[in-house]
């Protein structure tokens, strides 16, 4: 429904921001990373996710897509709710979430409060379970390679880790264009895409 809003931070507290957008303030629900770069009385833009039930019309604001992606991600796993989503990437970046799946890494995601070691475990055999069914086999030059979801491949790992953040094939491929991934970890590899790709 919205994108985005973008005016100025009226209000600031926590896993919350009110931006003042033509003299209506719209409270948006966040994560603290996103929190610490905001500023009262200063222009914001937050990307947008609206969570609407029978008693509740919700907006959950983002300082960038991918870390709004892997809000979107986390609200697909079955258990996981926007306060559980917001825990997990107030404690972590959308990178580290993405490496915490790939590399099934429970305490990045039990560091988050409220956020148990059942969580964790449905959290990663969901979201690895949605890469393997999702994930088309890809590469910098558009060749397929086998059984991307499979550990010791590089290449496997980071489109992984980017299936996690929401990303499509196409977009793995052309963000994977001139990035030398044998001279980069897993993780730089990753933080570079995110780095160039939509802010």
């Amino acid at each position: 429904m919205f994108y985005y809003l973008e005016g100025t931070v009226s209000v600031l507290d926590t896993n919350m921001a009110v931006i003042d957008v033509g003299g209506v303030g719209y409270l948006c629900y966040t994560t603290m990373n996103t929190i610490s770069r905001l500023e009262v009385g200063k222009r914001a833009k937050l990307y947008t996710y609206c969570h609407i039930k029978e008693d509740a019309f919700d907006l959950y604001g983002f300082n960038d897509l991918n870390e709004k992606r892997s809000f979107e991600m986390l609200l697909s796993v079955s258990g996981v709710g926007p306060k559980g989503a917001l825990a997990i990437l107030s404690s972590t970046t959308p990178e580290g979430f993405a490496m915490a799946i790939v590399s099934e890494n429970e305490k990045v995601l039990t560091a988050a409060p409220g956020i148990g070691k059942r969580i964790a475990q449905r959290v990663i055999l969901e979201l690895k379970d949605k890469i393997s069914k999702e994930t088309a086999a890809v590469s910098p030059g558009g060749m397929q390679v086998q059984s991307p979801g499979l550990p010791g491949s590089k290449l496997a790992d980071i489109t992984a880790a980017l299936t996690v953040l929401g990303y499509a094939p196409a977009e793995i491929n052309a963000a994977l264009k001139g990035i030398s991934i044998d001279e980069f970890s897993v993780e730089d590899c990753v933080k570079l895409v995110l780095k160039n790709s939509l802010k």
